[in-house]
């Protein structure tokens, strides 16, 4: 199967991620009694003010398989540094363990860098942990998220 890799736009790619977020919520959610609830006006500012980059992953017939946003600004911290940070990734189960991820995350890796990105960070999570895969393309190892509910 062929695929190819893109950059797109929020109101492109809208309806084809809607129908994949279930899928991926059902997979990777700690806590199922929170209810997916996307902020799309949010992501629609952050769109419009160049801050969200969203990268593709279809099949030859144009189906969406996979993605990866990334909300790209400058750190709080260091605030010379612009950095990208991982909001979503997902590749459907079937696409998986060919390669296909790891040419997304490198086709992002290859457009951030243009934009002048210094660094980029994803978050993996337990339930699916796509960290070798990163590892073996470079990533370190910078943090560990705790999370408790307090309801």
């Amino acid at each position: 199967m062929s695929y190819s890799y893109n950059l797109e736009r929020l109101d492109e790619v809208r309806d084809d991620v809607e129908y994949l977020l279930e899928m991926h919520w059902q997979e990777i959610a700690h806590w199922h009694d929170i209810k997916l609830a996307p902020d799309w006006a949010t992501y629609e500012r952050m769109a419009e003010a160049g801050l969200l980059r969203i990268y593709t992953v279809r099949t030859s017939t144009w189906r969406l398989v996979g993605y990866a946003v990334f909300f790209v600004r400058h750190n709080v911290h260091y605030s010379s540094s612009l950095q990208a940070v991982q909001d979503i990734l997902f590749l459907l189960p079937a696409h998986r363990g060919a390669a296909v991820g790891a040419g997304l995350v490198q086709y992002a890796e290859d457009d951030l860098r243009q934009l002048g990105v210094q660094v980029v960070y994803h978050h993996v999570k337990h339930a699916f942990d796509f960290g070798p895969m990163l590892d073996r393309m470079g990533y370190e190892r910078v943090e560990h998220v705790m999370a408790k509910r307090l309801d």
